[in-house]
């Protein structure tokens, strides 16, 4: 039987990275986040500490709609 053969794709993506304390007063002191944008562009993978979030563009507009209405209340 032959070995199957794989196609491999290597892509560069983008990131960023920040320590929480600049932005959080309730962070600990190496409490981080860091957003990494998807291959295929549709959204992010946002990284806060140990957690995984991933939220297409979609869902980080819903986000911001409704926190801005919740800051309204």
């Amino acid at each position: 039987m032959k070995p199957k053969k794989f196609e491999y794709k290597v892509d560069q993506r983008k990131s960023i990275f920040a320590d929480l304390n600049e932005f959080c007063v309730l962070s600990k002191e190496h409490d981080f986040i860091e957003i990494t944008e998807w291959t295929n562009g549709d959204g992010y993978d946002i990284t806060i500490n140990e957690r995984l979030f991933m939220f297409s563009h979609g869902q980080l507009d819903a986000i911001r709609i409704l926190v801005k209405q919740l800051n309204k209340s």
